[in-house]
Parts: structure tokens; sequence; C-alpha cells
């Protein structure tokens, strides 16, 4: 496996560890959250305001299936769990780690959830979206990495950690 790819919930960590996940590994990093902005020109809230959540769905899909991933750490839009297309696009080659916080570490990490760009589909609130997609992340998990109570460095530490269990193409040692 070449890629790793980081799901979860919004605020769980997927950008801020991806970045050091990737330098820890020497790989490249990707936002998917990036390229859709790129694609559609415009930020996330505005697609999501002007377009609708059904044109964001779509977009985050064409974004990411139009993208080849190679060495690559991707951290992914929280609702990519909703593309299986998507899904089985990133998976190709590549490591699923599901970076796990509760609802509330979400609540206390988030507290923009109107211009954030988190898509809340047909006027869900966020206690539904985050019971619709927890199964999600689980089905799509090849390994899972608790970030409840966890600051960043450590959260860092446990992927790298569990990456080097699941023995994805990928290795790194940390100063005891």
């Amino acid at each position: 496996m070449d890629n790793i790819i980081l799901i979860g919930m919004p605020g769980c960590g997927k950008s801020t560890c991806g970045v050091i996940v990737a330098k820890t590994l020497c790989k490249d990093f990707c936002d998917t959250d990036l390229l859709i902005q790129k694609n559609e020109k415009m930020s996330l809230q505005e697609l999501i305001d002007t377009k609708g959540s059904g044109y964001f769905g779509e977009a985050e899909e064409r974004a990411i299936c139009g993208h080849v991933f190679r060495n690559c750490v991707v951290a992914t839009g929280g609702s990519v769990v909703y593309s299986e297309k998507a899904m089985e696009h990133l998976k190709k080659n590549s490591l699923a780690v599901y970076l796990k916080i509760s609802f509330g570490t979400m609540l206390a990490r988030i507290s923009d959830f109107e211009s954030r760009g988190i898509l809340l589909r047909n006027g869900e609130t966020v206690g539904e979206m985050y019971a619709e997609r927890q199964p999600l992340y689980e089905k799509y998990a090849d390994v899972t990495v608790d970030c409840d109570g966890v600051g960043t460095e450590k959260a860092v530490r446990m992927i790298v950690e569990a990456v080097a269990r699941a023995g994805c193409q990928a290795s790194a040692s940390f100063p005891e």
C-alpha cells in the first residue's frame, strides 16, 4: 500500500495530523477539500450555499476520482464516505485510517459548523450527521486510531505506529 487515507468526523485532525504524518513518513500530502475548491473555484461553504449539498457531493466525487494519488497522505473531507465510488478510488493501493473522536470532542473542536464547509444534508442536525457517518467510517476503515483526548503530537505518533503495524510502505522512528 502506497497511500494513507485519513477519514473521520470534522475536527478529528485529518488535515492537521495529515501534514505532519506526511512529513514524518516522507510522503506527499493532499487535502481533498482543497482539490474541490480548486476545481470549483470557490470555498466549500460557498459551494454548499450556492449549489446545494447534492452538487457538493458530486463535486467531491469528481475531484477525488479525477486525481491520481501516489506515495501520499490524503486528508479527506468528512463527507467522502457518502460516495462509494470515491472511497473505492481512494482505497486503491491505500490504507484507510479512521481518526475516531466522540461527538463531544467534535463539538468542542468545531465552533463554526455554519461557515466551515461541513456538509449537513437536507437540514440534518450535527448529531444526525455524526450518527449517520460513524458506521460508514467504520465500514471503510482498515485501521482505527482513537484520537479522543489526544493532542496532535500524540495522534501523529499513534497514526504512524498504526500504519507501520498494518504494513503500509512507510516507516519512521521517534526519539524516546
